[in-house]
């Protein structure tokens, strides 16, 4: 197999298999019709696999696999991390947006940082504790096709399902396009929509985008066999933001902003002019709201703003140092430390109640390394006495002093009166008010983070090699500003200078620096609701239904390239399939300084394991270092290229795709497409998947029904994009306390039937739903409807005991005489009087109907609210456990288009606020007020 100097892949990406001369193992130039032959024979084909479905999700289990050199069918342990890191920043509003696993939640006894206590090595289905819970009067519904598989029959009857209707959904996807295209090519050109604008990197200032390497990997840059070619489109001002030209455009609402305001304004102007009030005129300002996405021609050039005003950054406040009396214990005994040092020592000291970092041994390593360096630069420490004392062991650091510490400012801060919590905010809102708002060309817009980081130990996500290392404080010399030319340049904090001030009309920043732990950027952005964030998401959307047109070429085209006698061709080939059917991310190429996190194009042959006949294990570290795990079934051929392109000599440590890099892969993606790249694949699979789905979907019956078929439409298109997540630590404690709450209405309900009884006792005979209907229901019995009276006893305590203090506060506030203790217990009486009924029921069997002139019809409308909650909360119950395993917020908000959710809303007739927060309610503001029920993808 030869390897030349010409056939290292780009960026010279690092490897641990090599050959003697040094240099890794690489694939052939081409592939020889006798070895695919071979590999024909070697492995028969089997029947065309399901297009994307995943089929399982766990660890891989002993079994015979890749019998190639240097595999002895058991997966290799993931070597250690290289250090060094580079993640985008966290205010960059990024396509990708936040990775599957890093949705998760835990319950909230567990701190943010705290992953699940499940563990990575047993399969999902395996690590839930299920809380069994009952619908009204029935079992839990069935598993549907829509609910990630219990067991190993329903995995294989889910599969099929899903298969089909992936296979329907992708037929109809090649369909449309070719009919859009002969729409299209009936327009003249002149009237065609121009192509939306490639440039994505256009919120990055400063560092710049690196210009495309030439291919030297024996990639071929032409046009692939097949393909239709695409000239290149000039960049200049364009109706970029113009839907797609067969589609429904949006209605336009019949009260518009624009011209009914402007007819109220000149109105105003000629007959109430003297009496125009500043109020006034700031309301008439939120009326005539700026409805960017109504004007394609905003925001398609690259200069982003011509006047820019604002305020700057808020610095958080300085160190201050501990009382005396709280010292770090080295050995057993207080040590003193110069402020520097004990600043960061506070920074450990203060979360140990963080489990999941102060015991990771990675963390405990890096700070420990990090606080010694501190140490020696700033004196060491001393005893009581000024000796000076070597801090060489952190087993014997003791934190606790500093802990309880923290823990008590914490505990007092919470026990604040409401009045005081409010007072503070008020004042720190005050502080911050400039801040938190710019101009920016004329118009006021929302500033998302224009807060400086504070000092502290970096946690990173998953299993990230520099955990624990210390964030540096950020000074202002650090700090670049961008501004307007003509704009007042905010002062810098006294005694020091900004890094420099820039007028950078290209990018979107206020601010930046370079933090210390990856040498990341930080920005100062927009509000996820300002014009521009909008206008981004906008792009993004209306990028993926640029993709509508040509998906079915670029389908056809990878579909022929697999059979490919270029290797570098098929590997192409192979990794667009493997992006567009599973939702693979591209991959960037490494450094020598940053983790060892990996995407398609950098897979390792330690991270791809192939099971005969057709099914491929991936199992790396991805984006933000959370583990990917799954299994799917694929291509008969794309098995085939995978076992080829990891035919020995190639062994761990080695490049799959090691004639492929992203920027190769996204260049010949452009050809079919300007802008497209590897990553509008899961957007487009998931919004035109939703869009399917909604297209033939009739849902009826109750809100929290019709909620129900919007998730399960989301399920499916999760399942179809692979978006997963991990089971959450806290889900098996949710549904257990669902159960309850369900358990808790049966009671009620059940209560109610025995005032009835108690008002009628003939009514248990004749009553046409028989003396069955007001017996005690199967999942109650007595036992533990005496744990339920102890709880609602306790819960009406709780609720007296926080009214009372409450009260107080308010009276305090309004410099009134607070209550007594004597007044709390008089409230109290209350509790005790129901603890005192729930035993007389208990003894008697009897129970009194209770209210103002109780009767059997009031009673009855009772137990319909009643039977309408319980429906309502087994829904939801049903809906939370099928969606325990699928990343169901990962689609909603990240992948597919919110105009959707918005067309289902308006079609449904549900308030827009069952799918939508206020925060994304803001963010997708543009979604809401532009289409109608009647608008598609």
């Amino acid at each position: 197999m030869s390897s030349s100097d010409d056939d290292v892949p780009l960026a010279g990406r690092k490897s641990n298999g090599v050959q003697p001369n040094g240099k890794p193992h690489k694939s052939a130039n081409t592939i020889p019709k006798s070895l695919d032959k071979a590999m024909d024979t070697a492995n028969k084909p089997s029947k065309h696999a399901a297009p994307g479905i995943s089929i399982r999700n766990g660890p891989v289990e002993t079994m015979d696999l890749d019998q190639q050199p240097g595999v002895n069918g058991k997966r290799k342990g993931r070597a250690k991390m290289s250090n060094g890191a580079s993640y985008k920043d966290a205010s960059d509003d990024s396509e990708e947006d936040e990775p599957l696993s890093k949705r998760r939640r835990v319950s909230k006894s567990n701190t943010r940082d705290d992953p699940p206590s499940d563990s990575d090595d047993a399969p999902l289905v395996s690590k839930n504790a299920r809380g069994k819970i009952v619908a009204a009067g029935k079992k839990p519904p069935n598993i549907k096709e829509t609910s990630i598989g219990e067991s190993e029959e329903s995995d294989v009857l889910l599969q099929k399902k899903l298969a089909k209707e992936k296979a329907v959904i992708e037929q109809r996807a090649a369909k449309e396009a070719k009919a859009i295209r002969k729409e299209e090519a009936k327009v003249p050109a002149k009237k065609r929509s121009k192509k939306l604008d490639s440039d994505d990197d256009d919120e990055q200032p400063l560092v710049k985008k690196k210009a495309s390497k030439a291919q030297t990997n024996g990639a071929s840059n032409a046009t692939p066999k097949g393909a239709r070619t695409v000239k290149a489109v000039k960049k200049e001002d364009s109706d970029d933001d113009k839907p797609l030209s067969k589609s429904s455009s949006a209605k336009k609402q019949k009260d518009t902003n624009g011209a009914q305001s402007k007819v109220k304004k000149e109105t105003k102007g000629k007959s109430l002019k003297k009496e125009e009030t500043e109020q006034d005129q700031e309301a008439e300002d939120e009326e005539e709201e700026y409805r960017w996405w109504e004007d394609p021609t905003k925001g398609d050039g690259t200069t982003k703003w011509t006047t820019l005003e604002h305020a700057g950054v808020v610095f958080p406040p300085p160190y201050e140092p501990l009382p005396r009396n709280v010292k770090l214990l080295y050995d057993g005994k207080p040590v003193s430390l110069a402020p520097e040092a004990e600043e960061v020592a506070t920074f450990f000291g203060s979360m140990l109640n963080s489990t999941h970092n102060v015991e990771n041994p990675t963390f405990q390593k890096n700070f420990f390394a990090d606080f010694q360096e501190i140490l020696k630069k700033t004196g060491g420490a001393k005893d009581k006495d000024g000796s000076k004392v070597e801090i060489k062991e952190f087993t014997k650091c003791d934190f606790k002093p500093m802990f309880e510490f923290f823990d008590a400012q914490r505990a007092e801060k919470k026990a604040l009166p409401a009045a005081e919590k409010k007072k503070l905010k008020a004042e720190k809102d005050a502080v911050e008010a400039p801040y938190m708002y710019c101009m920016w060309d004329g118009r006021k817009q929302k500033v998302g983070n224009f807060r400086v980081e504070p000092p502290g130990l970096f946690r990173g996500r998953g299993e990230h090699p520099k955990t624990g290392r210390v964030k540096k404080r950020v000074k202002p010399e650090q700090i670049t500003i961008n501004i307007g030319k003509e704009a007042q340049v905010p002062p810098a904090p006294k005694g020091h200078n900004w890094k420099e001030v820039k007028h950078d009309q290209e990018g979107t920043w206020l601010a930046m620096w370079q933090e210390n732990i990856n040498n990341a950027y930080k920005y100062v952005m927009l509000a996820a609701n300002s014009d521009v964030k909008g206008q981004s998401d906008y792009k993004k959307f209306e990028k993926a239904r640029e993709l509508k047109k040509h998906i079915d070429r670029i389908r056809d085209d990878y579909t022929l390239e697999l059979k490919d006698e270029v290797m570098a061709n098929r590997q192409r080939a192979t990794a667009v399939y493997l992006i567009d059917k599973f939702a693979l991310r591209a991959g960037n190429e490494k450094g020598d300084e940053e983790a060892d996190t990996v995407g398609c194009c950098s897979l390792k042959f330690e991270h791809v394991t192939l099971k005969p006949p057709n099914t491929v294990i991936f199992d790396f570290l991805g984006k933000d270092s959370i583990r990917f795990y799954d299994e799917v079934e694929v291509d008969a051929q794309a098995f085939k290229n995978l076992k080829i392109f990891k035919k020995a000599p190639k062994a761990d440590g080695d490049e799959i795709f090691d004639r492929l890099t992203t920027t190769s892969l996204n260049k010949h993606l452009s050809n079919y497409m300007p802008g497209l790249t590897a990553k509008v694949f899961r957007t487009y699979n998931a919004s035109y998947t939703m869009s399917t789905l909604l297209r033939d979907m009739k849902s009826e019956g109750s809100i929290a029904e019709k909620i129900k078929d919007y998730n399960d439409a989301n399920r499916k298109v999760a399942i179809l994009c692979n978006h997963k997540r991990t089971v959450t630590a806290g889900h098996g404690a949710q549904m257990e306390k669902l159960g309850d709450r369900i358990k808790g209405l049966k009671y009620q309900k059940w209560r109610v039937k025995q005032m009835m009884l108690h008002l009628e006792p003939k009514l248990k005979k004749k009553d046409k739903r028989g003396a069955d209907f007001y017996e005690l229901d199967e999942d109650l019995d007595q036992e533990w409807i005496k744990e339920h009276q102890k709880y609602l006893v306790e819960e009406q305590r709780q609720k007296i005991e926080k009214k009372f203090g409450k009260d107080n506060e308010k009276r305090k506030a309004e410099g009134e005489k607070e209550m007594k203790h004597k007044d709390l217990e008089e409230r109290l009486a209350v509790a005790e009087e129901l603890a005192q009924k729930f035993k007389k029921e208990n003894k008697t069997g009897t129970i009194e109907a209770e209210g103002r002139s109780p009767s059997v019809e009031k009673l009855e409308q009772q137990l319909e609210k009643l039977d309408q909650r319980i429906q309502n909360m087994a829904f939801q119950a049903e809906d939370k456990e099928n969606n325990k395993e699928v990343a169901l917020g990962t689609s909603k908000i990240n992948y597919i288009d919110p105009r959707l959710t918005v067309v289902f809303s308006k079609k449904f007739n549900v308030p827009i606020e069952k799918f939508f927060s206020k925060t994304l309610r803001e963010k997708f503001d543009w979604a809401v007020k532009s289409v109608e029920e009647d608008w598609e993808f």
